[in-house]
């Protein structure tokens, strides 16, 4: 048995079992990513919709993902990929052919880089450590849309090759974080050390009635945010019922009231899918 050290969850891992993520497998002893290279969607986007909203605004990235992830949100909304395993695949892109499908996209869409996305990119750690260096080679831009589920030491190694974050913050508390399968800590040093490294970094909150809608832990959300800084961009997204979750769709009036209460500690607060 082994244990995986990436994520919190530290699966311990027999022969050929495959963890939480659905990406790490033991194979003869050693934690082995089957997710290497697979890619499940690959698109040219507005950097807008990754959301980034003040990272080179009006461009284009070549955004890609892969499969599984490392928390099991009843609510996710790319659920087809991230909860499935390779046989959600459509083939595999290595670190070199990944560069030069990024400068094709810079050449045909004016793309600034690619954005690891879709599903959570952390699970394919090292895929990016072996493909973000290249792109930052070639003048790509790296920019990650995580859930920020991974351990400080693994983080600390990656972060000089990204240049960019958006991270979700899904709930301000602990107990919401072990109902969606997550750890609060973890996802808060996420953000934290980003910061400090020197990432542009953005947060994202899909808002989701009777979960994370309570004004005062709204209030708690946007008040740690600023301690960093107040221009650091909030993304309050509206839910809608989706996967396991037929939980009513977020009001409307709802988030614009947390809108307001985040814009007394934030100077940047967006509302999305409204």
């Amino acid at each position: 048995m082994v244990q995986c050290e990436l994520c919190p969850h530290k699966c311990k891992l027999k022969q050929n079992q495959i963890g939480l993520c659905g990406a790490k497998k033991n194979i003869d002893g050693k934690i082995t990513s089957i997710s290497y290279g697979q890619v499940t969607s690959l698109a040219v986007d507005p950097i807008e919709k990754k959301p980034l909203y003040h990272f080179y605004p009006g461009t284009a990235i070549l955004s890609v993902g892969s499969f599984g992830c490392n928390m099991k949100c009843p609510f996710c909304q790319n659920y087809s990929i991230s909860q499935r395993g390779i046989e959600a695949s459509q083939g595999c892109v290595s670190p070199k052919e990944m560069v030069e499908l990024a400068r094709k996209a810079t050449l045909k869409a004016g793309s600034i880089g690619v954005a690891f996305t879709y599903n959570e990119p952390f699970i394919s750690y090292e895929y990016l450590l072996d493909v973000a260096p290249l792109l930052k080679s070639e003048g790509q831009r790296v920019v990650l849309v995580t859930n920020g589920q991974i351990c400080q030491e693994p983080l600390k190694a990656i972060l000089p090759y990204v240049d960019a974050m958006n991270i979700d913050l899904k709930v301000f508390s602990e107990d919401g974080y072990k109902w969606m399968g997550g750890d609060f800590k973890t996802t808060k040093d996420t953000i934290r050390l980003s910061l400090e490294a020197g990432v542009h970094v953005e947060v994202t909150t899909l808002v989701i009635p009777g979960i994370n809608s309570d004004s005062d832990m709204m209030r708690s959300e946007a008040m740690w945010i600023s301690q960093f800084r107040r221009d650091i961009p909030l993304h309050l997204s509206r839910y809608f019922p989706r996967y396991k979750l037929q939980t009513e769709a977020t009001p409307v009036a709802t988030l614009y009231e947390l809108q307001g209460i985040s814009q007394e500690y934030l100077d940047y607060v967006y509302l999305g899918n409204v």
